[in-house]
């Protein structure tokens, strides 16, 4: 049975990069009908938490991936890597090491300085017993060391195919650390071992790891598993995506509004294609046609902006009642939720998010869009107000709008429009003026779903209660100057203020 494992270190967030490679794993875990295990690896003490642990089993369960076993912790096993290390020192496999961390950076240093590359020089593989009892009274701490033997190592990569390395390139290297603790290739092959793992899927950034685990996997008896590098996410520039390209933790997405089957899809999609990728593919459809065999040797390029078409494709996909669900915890959190929204307004409400999903690449978006409609508490535009509500002769001929409104009984799209064209007409001035006059003014943005549908569903009494120019005016004075992020209510005396002017 295949068995596969994601190790990630609770050092820091998930971020994408780590998510695809979980995602791989579990796509063929599922495919090949086997078991995924989650495995900590959590030995930097000094680095790991228990809360960046848990933020990355959450990032997990968010993107839908569950597992088989675990999570296992390499921190509560620790006793058994230092067996396992003690054990090879007893084969010859192994030795000490009393070697300084100075001492070896200094002897780097030189061999640089004279243009040479170094490795480490196996100054204690001969280590006399008085040398050894003389370290042990200055109060050195002794590390293991693996001993490669001579000759070369051979395997065979699913992704980029046979790969050899020769021994004369790989030095000594540590098993054990001087306070005890185990170095990654010694605990990844010991847990790897122990777990019974048939494929290691990871980033081909640990190819150069690859041949030294291999020997470990020798050292130990056992059969090295079958290994697919996967090739590492680039950023725009071509290079190794970080955090210079932007925030790359997976949990910063769904903050900002990305669906996890987007996001699946986009990982997905990163080196390996269930098909085209005009559509969005559900999950049984990507387990069902994964195969490491067709992932691509090329590195992949983060493109946000194919992220974000593939979401926005999957909003105006999504059927309403779905869309709801993943709405409603932040409506409700930012006070916008009510009862009736179940209940007597379902309808509407349905009909408005049937309205804004069409333009919305984010749920995000979704919210801000809906607020408006929910709330007299929204934001206006400043560079909006100061373009749109500040034409000449919109004091005088809004007014004449208003009354135009008053007098509608049948306040629908069609009406509307029909009004206020020929209101336009009336004024000599194109319909545009009051579309984006009123978008303003009702929404407080310039951009929004068609201005008559929007009018249609903001309902007779909040459209006109919202046509206040002069209070919109008078509080944004300094419009082109003023915060975007000031929320403000629309003034309730629209009526009166245009009353006085003797247009009611």
């Amino acid at each position: 049975m295949v068995r596969v494992r994601f190790a990630p270190s609770p050092t820091g967030y998930l971020h994408v990069g780590a998510a695809r490679t979980a995602l791989f794993n579990w796509l063929f875990a599922r495919h090949e009908k086997g078991n995924f295990i989650l495995r900590i690896e959590d030995t930097d003490v000094a680095r790991s938490s228990e809360e960046m642990s848990q933020i990355i089993l959450e990032g997990l369960r968010w993107l839908g991936l569950d597992w088989d076993e675990g999570p296992l912790y390499q921190s509560k096993r620790l006793p058994l890597y230092q067996a396992k290390a003690e054990w090879l020192l007893e084969q010859g496999k192994a030795y000490e090491c009393f070697c300084l961390p100075q001492e070896i950076e200094a002897r780097r240093k030189k061999a640089e300085a004279k243009g040479g590359a170094w490795k480490y020089d196996r100054r204690c593989l001969e280590l006399t017993a008085a040398a050894r009892a003389q370290f042990e009274r200055e109060g050195r701490k002794r590390a293991l060391r693996f001993l490669v033997p001579p000759g070369k190592t051979e395997f065979f990569d699913l992704v980029h195919g046979r790969i050899s390395v020769s021994h004369h390139e790989l030095e000594d290297f540590v098993l054990l650390r001087g306070d005890g603790l185990p170095t990654y290739h010694l605990s990844v092959v010991v847990d790897d071992i122990d777990s019974g793992i048939t494929h290691v899927i990871r980033g081909d950034d640990h190819i150069s790891n690859t041949p030294k685990q291999v020997l470990l996997y020798q050292a130990f008896g056992a059969q090295p598993p079958a290994f697919a590098h996967l090739p590492l996410i680039l950023g725009p520039d071509r290079k190794k995506l970080s955090k210079r390209h932007g925030v790359t933790s997976l949990l910063h997405y769904r903050e900002q509004g990305i669906l996890p089957l987007a996001m699946f899809n986009f990982l997905a999609q990163m080196s390996w294609s269930p098909g085209p990728e005009e559509r969005i593919y559900s999950v049984e459809e990507m387990v069902s046609n994964f195969s490491l065999t067709k992932v691509s040797k090329n590195s992949p390029v983060f493109d946000l902006a194919k992220l974000e078409w593939l979401n926005s494709r999957l909003i105006k996909e999504m059927k309403t009642e779905e869309l709801v669900t993943w709405l409603r915890p932040e409506l409700e959190k930012t006070g916008l939720w009510a009862a009736s929204l179940d209940a007597e307004k379902r309808d509407w409400f349905f009909q408005l998010l049937d309205l804004i999903k069409v333009r919305s690449r984010n749920l995000k978006e979704i919210i801000e869009s809906l607020r408006p409609f929910l709330s007299d508490d929204f934001n206006f535009d400043p560079a909006g107000v100061e373009k749109y509500l500040r034409v000449e002769r919109l004091k005088e001929m809004l007014p004449r709008l208003y009354h135009d409104f008053c007098q509608l009984q049948d306040f629908r799209a069609a009406a509307l429009e029909q009004v206020l064209r020929e209101r336009a007409e009336k004024e000599g001035v194109k319909a545009a003026v009051f579309i984006h006059a009123l978008r303003v003014l009702v929404l407080g943005k310039t951009v929004s779903p068609g201005i008559f549908e929007v009018l249609e569903l903001l309902g007779k009494e909040r459209t006109l209660r919202r046509m206040n120019l002069e209070a919109v005016l008078s509080r944004y004075s300094g419009a082109a100057s003023a915060s975007p992020d000031s929320p403000s209510k629309p003034a309730n005396k629209t009526e009166d203020n245009y009353k006085s002017q003797g247009r009611g």
